[in-house]
């Protein structure tokens, strides 16, 4: 199992698309949002915890296309061979996802501190980046299921539209105060803003809220659960 990770780890760093969309592209848009008006510190802290969230999410959810170029080129039938068990490769494949999410949320914090001038102290820059990186691990096991049960063009389909709806529905764009008041209702059920939740916390000097972490233990298991289920299935299908 530790060979197949290193493997996948190689593999997805050296994807010139993961680099542009998962790294680049949350920094730019970081940047471009928080220098477009009135210098606003708050704001700048507070979107830097968002664009990290949202540059983690895509990348996480990214893990899930080669999983479906996988199916295409008969690699996942090669797997099925080996002594893994289905929640093993599933397991090694959310790993993989796990670290390749790490420098986007660092490229976001980077800019924030060096261009944007955010200060924190020491710790929060650490927790931020770890509660992050721990918090992004449901978003991998969803790319995984859509990997594993789509096709390879639906998976990239798939994956866009949860990225760029999770991200707006969970305030990571903007602040869900902006939003109407029923959308702000079902805007605290979703992962993605109780994902940011777990950063902006920290960022005001407290610790994440039990809430936050009940709803994202929530969509862990169910996200863990289609991802096993679609692995399973795509062996009964091809």
């Amino acid at each position: 199992m530790l060979d197949y990770l290193r493997l996948e780890v190689r593999r997805t760093l050296r994807d010139a698309g993961f680099v542009v969309g998962g790294i680049a592209m949350p920094v730019l848009m970081y940047l471009l949002f928080t220098n477009l008006g009135a210098d606003d510190g708050t704001w700048k802290t507070g979107a830097m915890v968002g664009m990290a969230g949202y540059g983690a999410v895509g990348s996480a959810l990214n893990t899930g296309g080669g999983v479906a170029e996988d199916r295409a080129i008969g690699w996942l039938r090669q797997l099925r061979v080996t002594p893994m068990t289905s929640r093993q490769v599933v397991a090694g494949r959310a790993l993989t996802g796990s670290v390749t999410v790490l420098p986007a949320i660092v490229a976001v914090l980077a800019a924030g501190g060096l261009v944007n001038g955010v200060r924190l102290a020491a710790w929060q820059w650490a927790a931020i980046a770890v509660l992050l990186w721990l918090g992004s691990v449901p978003f991998t096991l969803l790319g995984l299921g859509n990997g594993y049960r789509l096709t390879g063009q639906t998976t990239g389909v798939a994956n866009m539209a949860c990225n760029l709806g999770l991200a707006v529905l969970g305030g990571l764009w903007f602040p869900v105060a902006l939003f109407p008041a029923w959308l702000r209702s079902v805007s605290v059920y979703t992962p993605t803003y109780r994902f940011a939740q777990l950063g902006t916390s920290v960022a005001d000097g407290r610790a994440p809220v039990p809430g936050a972490v009940a709803v994202l233990a929530f969509w862990l298991l169910a996200f863990g659960s289609y991802a096993v289920l679609s692995y399973r299935r795509s062996g009964r299908t091809g």
